[in-house]
């Protein structure tokens, strides 16, 4: 009986192979994503907030704080270098905040894949600077060091110290743990604030110094400058003081007031066009800060932008209800007139990573400005009363220079007693008072809901001490020795001094800014900065102080509040009481990010006259920065804070994502189940065809 020769169906044989393969293909695709899921929170949203949270935060040592004397030809080069510094780390945070997974397997991803390329890159960036010094003065010495950064990793079983991990040596700054078992740097974007970041101002002990006594020849005036609370909401990412011709130069929004045409090209030649928001039209000063944001989840303007929400700057910008300007004088004698175009910055916005040396940030609540002042937290304030930022500014001036290398030295804080020191002069202090009405926090379970926060710098957590302020002194018509005159014969001058309403209008409707700066350079170099990637922010200069005060400064800085015993004067209150909601954010910088020559620190032709007129005779140069280094870190006008509950010190809870990032994340499950049922049918139907 010879072999039967009949072949099986091959259609069926071929059909169950394909529903095998659909089954597997569908099964697989839904075991994946229910893993990634369980394993990263459950929704794109929060598995992006997870591996934010376990991020840490990059400490690296600031080289701009280091150059005290630069010379002017350099100057241009060093700016573009420091610029540069600061969009590393930037970055180098960015893909901290991002790499989470890729952290948890792999314990060295994090020094090989981040914190050894940053540090290459730093200490090319840095030989740099050191060969632009040189080619026309002295090299600095011990550049070298500071390329090294530190990773700072929260650790939730050593009960919230952090874990120094990486690039070299600590730099003798404490690490900047979250406490109380706290895992991850909080906030709506990762990076911050935390709960014990906040304290009930009810709870803290009166930490204001009693103020120094006047003598017989003291300066008791004051001049107020009504210039409304940025209703207009006139913005921009830069710092012209800091970061000349750099776009997004400080990696965080400014409120701007005053003078309406301030960005990254403005320059001496351009001050005086600018128009104004103040009352007074002789006062073109520009006044600027940091927006304060509430983290309610709110999607801003700035969200996707530089500055904004891609620089861990998120959550609606609040609007101050009251914006006080003032100026005092000395209480042991009289004081000269500021030059024209002088520059001072008050704080640090860096104290995360340089430490409390130069932190200049006061936070209190209506009702509590005479008795607490904080530094390191931000109030919860009672019912009824509302957050107070305040700020005094240096009021001793080295009657030379209108700004100097770090932005630091020609200006400093009077001593205790009130005295200017080693030749400085005293001049009028500028002292701020902006009143928000802000939600009060509340902390459950170590968890902060409803948190606000300053603007800052990505890798500084929105700390409370980073808080800041800037300044630039122009004038016209004889105004700053009007307000020199004022203050010195004790008198209560400017737009306060009838109890008249300030309109807070931000300016009238000529005054206004547009998206583009009115006065932009004409011959604009197109030199950009040696390593500049195509995804991320330019990044700026510091806006730090010196780590150490010059040797010509006084080391104690005024206390800020109510109390204080600084010329008393009606409080200015603009009536706007909130961000108007359908109005359109301006920004007056521009997008491209590019960096030019900055102007040198030079003599002002009007110091010793007083004479604000000049418009910048800058003939003479003055000497770039006061003596080196060599006095005592200033004493913090506020006393330590008293510390938040350890049950408080709980990282914040972040609710998930929309629908949007569910969807994201769900569609790889759907289209498994597709294939899978599709395998099913396929199977069932070849099986009736075998049986056939």
């Amino acid at each position: 009986m010879g072999r039967s020769t009949r072949r099986r169906p091959t259609g069926p044989r071929r059909a169950t192979f394909a529903a095998f393969a659909l089954i597997l293909g569908g099964g697989g695709l839904v075991g994946v994503n229910v893993y990634a899921s369980a394993t990263e929170g459950g929704s794109g949203g929060d598995a992006a907030r997870t591996r934010s949270a376990m991020a840490g935060t990059i400490d690296c040592p600031d080289v701009g704080t280091r150059l005290t004397q630069v010379p002017d030809q350099a100057r241009a080069d060093v700016d573009k270098e420091l610029a540069l510094l600061d969009q590393q780390i930037a970055e180098a945070y960015q893909r901290l905040q991002t790499t989470g997974p890729d952290q948890r397997q792999d314990s060295g991803f994090a020094d090989n894949a981040i914190m050894n390329p940053l540090k290459e890159k730093r200490a090319a960036t840095i030989e740099r600077i050191a060969v632009a010094i040189d080619r026309v003065g002295d090299r600095p010495a011990g550049l070298d060091s500071l390329a090294a950064c530190t990773l700072t990793v929260p650790d939730a079983q050593a009960g919230g110290q952090d874990q120094g991990q990486s690039q070299g040596q600590d730099q003798g700054q404490g690490q900047q743990g979250d406490g109380g078992g706290q895992a991850g740097n909080g906030g709506q974007a990762g990076n911050g604030p935390v709960a014990a970041d906040f304290v009930d101002i009810t709870k803290v002990q009166p930490n204001v110094p009693a103020a120094p006594r006047t003598t017989a020849d003291a300066s008791t005036g004051s001049f107020t400058t009504r210039c409304g609370v940025n209703a207009n909401k006139n913005y921009n990412t830069d710092n012209v003081i800091v970061a000349p011709g750099v776009t997004n130069g400080a990696h965080h929004t400014h409120d701007y007031v005053g003078n309406q045409k301030i960005n990254a090209f403005s320059s001496n030649d351009t001050f005086l066009e600018g128009g104004t928001s103040c009352e007074n039209k002789a006062d073109l000063s520009s006044y600027y800060w940091p927006v304060l944001r509430l983290q309610d989840g709110t999607q801003e303007f700035d969200q996707n932008q530089d500055g904004g929400g891609k620089e861990g700057n998120v959550g609606r910008i609040l609007t101050a209800q009251e914006a006080e300007i003032k100026y005092v004088g000395s209480p042991t004698g009289k004081v000269v007139a500021m030059p024209q175009f002088l520059r001072i910055i008050t704080g640090d916005a860096k104290t995360t990573t340089n430490g409390l040396a130069n932190a200049n940030a006061h936070w209190s609540c209506t009702g509590f400005e005479d008795k607490v002042q904080l530094t390191e937290q931000y109030p919860i304030c009672p019912q009824s009363s509302k957050v107070v930022r305040s700020f005094a500014f240096q009021s001793c001036w080295d009657g030379r220079n209108t700004d100097s290398a770090n932005h630091r030295t020609h200006v400093a804080f009077a001593d205790a007693s009130g005295n200017c020191g080693n030749g400085f002069k005293a001049i009028p202090q500028l002292t701020m008072r902006l009143v928000y009405d802000v939600p009060a926090p509340t902390i459950e379970n170590g968890q902060v809901k409803n948190a606000y926060a300053v603007d800052g710098f990505p890798e500084q957590l929105h700390k409370a001490a980073t808080d800041h302020d800037d300044f630039i002194s122009i004038t016209t018509g004889g105004l700053a020795q009007e307000i020199a005159d004022c203050v010195n014969s004790g008198r209560q001058c400017g737009s306060g001094a009838d109890g008249g309403a300030d309109p807070g209008s931000g300016g009238g409707a000529s005054q206004q800014p547009t998206d583009e700066p009115t006065q932009q350079p004409t011959d604009q170099p197109t030199e950009q900065p040696t390593e500049q990637p195509t995804d991320a922010p330019t990044a700026q200069p510091s806006e730090t102080p010196s780590e150490t005060p010059s040797e010509e400064a006084p080391t104690t800085q005024p206390p800020v509040g109510g109390g204080d015993g600084q010329a008393a004067g009606s409080t200015t209150a603009a009536p706007q009481t909130g961000q108007a909601d359908d109005g359109r954010p301006t920004l007056s910088s521009t997008t491209n990010p590019r960096v030019y020559a900055t102007s040198s620190s030079r003599e002002s032709s009007a110091a010793a006259a007083g004479d604000d007129n000049a418009k910048g005779d800058d003939s003479a140069k003055g000497d770039d920065s006061a003596t080196e280094a060599g006095a005592a870190a200033q004493s913090q006008a506020a006393a330590p804070n008293t510390p938040v509950a350890a049950g408080q010190a709980e990282q914040q809870a972040v609710q998930g994502g929309g629908l949007a990032e569910t969807g994201t994340t769900l569609w790889p499950a759907a289209a498994g189940t597709v294939l899978l049922i599709a395998g099913l049918i396929v199977l069932a139907r070849s099986k009736r065809r075998f049986v056939r």
